[in-house]
């Protein structure tokens, strides 16, 4: 029997095969979800080549997909990517214009006494 080993050393992320990071747990999940997909459709009596056409080409998709996306966005990529979306592309300011050029800026309690 083949034996795999799962590259870990101090201080560095789980990398398995290439994958590394959430792209290991996404490929496991993914995996999972087609065999419960396959054995759903074979149990509810659905033709076995029809069964194992669409479990190989999910499963081949997913492969393809995880392996691209891990090469693209790397270890922390998509988490970037994620939290991209909650950042404003831009700031506006409803400040009048008469506001932003005065000099009359209010003193905050703490620099009035100190």
């Amino acid at each position: 029997m083949k034996k795999y080993s799962i590259n870990k050393g101090i201080g560095t992320t789980v990398e398995f095969k290439g994958l590394k990071a959430q792209y290991l747990f996404y490929f496991a999940a993914g995996l999972l979800a087609d065999l419960i997909l396959v054995m759903v459709l074979y149990m509810a009596g659905v033709n076995n080549l029809v069964c194992l056409a669409l479990g190989l080409s999910t499963s081949g998709y997913l492969v393809y997909k995880v392996f691209s996306l891990n090469k693209k966005y790397g270890q922390y990529g998509l988490m970037k990517l994620q939290a991209r979306k909650y950042f404003p592309r831009y700031i506006i300011s409803r400040k009048n214009l008469r506001g932003c050029l005065s000099n009359n800026f209010k003193l905050s309690s703490y620099e009035k006494y100190s």
